[in-house]
Formats: C-alpha cells, sequence, structure tokens
C-alpha cells in the first residue's frame, strides 16, 4: 500500500505488527523518551509528509502514560505535515467514563476525546466502545468496530441447540442480541446495578436459562466482579455449562484465576486488543485476533471505500 505510514506506540506493539504483516506495510519505528525531569518525548522515525498516517495505541495500563504518548505521537506527525492523521484505539478505556451518574464528576470519555482531537487527530477507529454515546463525544469521523464475527466464528464451532447468550446487564442487551442472532439462539440478561468500580448487585436473570448451555457477552471483563455476581444466579437456575466471552480482556487483579475457578466454567474467550501477558494466561483462556478486521477497515478508510458495509 503507498503514502500509508503505520507508527505503534508502546501500549501494544504486537497487535500492531500483525496488522501490518495482514497490511503488507512495514510497521515504521518510533523513539520514546524520558527527559530528567520525567517528561516524555516521542520521535516517528519515518518520513510522514503527505502520508496517510495511522497511529495505533490501546489505552491499557499504564493508561495515562500511554495516552500522553498517543497525544505526542499525533502531536509529532501533526507537525511532520502528515496528510491525514488516524488514531487506531483498539481498546479506548476512558469510554467507561461516559456518563454524569453523581455530583461533581468528571466525564472522562468525553475529555480524552477532546484532547485526541486537540492534537491533531482527523479520524479514529475504535473497536467495541463500553457505550454508543461515546461514539458521538469525537467531533472527527469515528469508525466503530465489533469483534461480534471473531465471537460468534469461534462458537460456532460448538453444538448450540441448547445454547442461550446472556448479557450481564440491559445495557449491553443489544449486543448480546445481535450475537445470539449471529449464533441462532436466544438471548437473556441479568438486571444489574453497580455501586463502585468493584461492587455490583445482579437482582434477577431476564430469560429462559434453566437447564441450558450458557454464553456471556460482555464488552470487557476488568475485575471479574459483575461475572462472578451473575454466575452465582445462573447457577441458582441449574445452567449446564458456562462459558465467557469478552472483546476487551482487561484481567486485571487475579481476575483471571478466580473466573476460571468458578463451578461449570468451561472456556474464557476474549480478543487481542489489549495485551495478555504469558503469566495471566490459563488452560481455559482462548484468544482471538482482531488484526484482520483492523487491518482491513485501516485499508478501505486509504482508499476510501466503505466501512460500514463490512463491520455494520
Amino acid at each position: 500500500m503507498r503514502d500509508i505510514a503505520v507508527f505503534s506506540g508502546s501500549a501494544h506493539p504486537e497487535l500492531a505488527a500483525e496488522i501490518c504483516d495482514q497490511l503488507g506495510v512495514p510497521l515504521r519505528p518510533v523513539r520514546v523518551s524520558r527527559f530528567a525531569n520525567d517528561c516524555l518525548e516521542v520521535q516517528l522515525q519515518a518520513n510522514c509528509r503527505e502520508r496517510d498516517v495511522f497511529l495505533i495505541q490501546p489505552l491499557v495500563p499504564p493508561v495515562q502514560e500511554h495516552l500522553v504518548e498517543l497525544l505526542l505521537m499525533i502531536d509529532a506527525a501533526r507537525g511532520a505535515s502528515a496528510g491525514r492523521i488516524t488514531v487506531v484505539l483498539p481498546h479506548y478505556a476512558y469510554a467507561r467514563s461516559d456518563k454524569k451518574d453523581a455530583p461533581r464528576i468528571s466525564i472522562g470519555a468525553r475529555l480524552v476525546a477532546d484532547l485526541l482531537t486537540s492534537a491533531g487527530a482527523d479520524r479514529v477507529l475504535a473497536m467495541t466502545l463500553h457505550s454508543p454515546q461515546v461514539h458521538g463525544f469525537f467531533s472527527v469521523p469515528v469508525d466503530h468496530l465489533h469483534a461480534l464475527r471473531e465471537l460468534a466464528g469461534h462458537f460456532k464451532r460448538y453444538d448450540l441447540s441448547n445454547t442461550v447468550v446472556v448479557s450481564p446487564d440491559l445495557g449491553n442487551a443489544k449486543q448480546a442480541a445481535a450475537f445470539a442472532r449471529m449464533l441462532g439462539t436466544p438471548v437473556a440478561a441479568g438486571a444489574k446495578q453497580r455501586f463502585s468500580d468493584d461492587r455490583v448487585t445482579i437482582s434477577a436473570v431476564i430469560g429462559d436459562v434453566s437447564g441450558r448451555d450458557v454464553i456471556v457477552l460482555d464488552d470487557e471483563i476488568a475485575k471479574g466482579s459483575t461475572m462472578i455476581e451473575l454466575m452465582d444466579h445462573l447457577r441458582e437456575r441449574d445452567v449446564q455449562s458456562i462459558r465467557l466471552a469478552c472483546t476487551h480482556g482487561l484481567f486485571s487483579g487475579g481476575a483471571l484465576g478466580r473466573l476460571s475457578e468458578q463451578p461449570g466454567v468451561l472456556e474464557i474467550v476474549c480478543t487481542n486488543t489489549v495485551p495478555i501477558p504469558a503469566e495471566k494466561r490459563g488452560p481455559k483462556l482462548e484468544v482471538l485476533s482482531v488484526a484482520p478486521a483492523l487491518a482491513e477497515a485501516m485499508r478501505r478508510i486509504h482508499n476510501g471505500e466503505s466501512v460500514s458495509a463490512l463491520f455494520g
């Protein structure tokens, strides 16, 4: 592909390299250094002038470091006279801060969107945002992909005749319903109330799950508190088996181990939008690649083709 330059921050270079392999282009080098006063400096070490520049950087821990690194990459590309700057955000961590649900609270999703735009981003390519309204926080075009196709391809290998897809809450029910249609299964949902980052209550499961094989679908799994609470209710309804699926497998604070040890859990499936260190992985974890989907979207953006026709 001519006149395209792809750079990666330090958050997930393995995914960036896989995307470039799919595109058939080199991953251009980036130098990240730190001044004595702890400030970061970024240099894009390839020509950007009038090129279609793609900057790949999921916002993963340490989120603030990777965010500032991304802002500096955008600024460097703008200062190097890039023709267009597209930020590829496989995971937008601040998307969870999307509403004012308490007095005097910040809305981080909107603020960070403004920062990316102010730094010089012309376009954003994101994967499975936490909620649909986050798309509207950006004042530049956003191509919002999902990983349902990759997840569905994995689960179609099984006998799904007795399977039901379960959303942990009503907010994710639309995505769960779309996923269930892909699999040809019914759908159910939990009635969830969140009190803090790691404290949730599920009062009921809406839908028929008794005696069924269950696939629980969520956008991300961080501490796993929602999944554990939901599985307690599912076991009360005598489900036969449980499989967990998400796009973003953050698995913070030993979550993967706790989920794997839950009775009835056969498998935990996520994608590689965020890096999962080898020490976190276990025998029940299956990681699917979204590099082909992101690469195809980037190719279509570069060529001025429809992205929604492929990922709608």
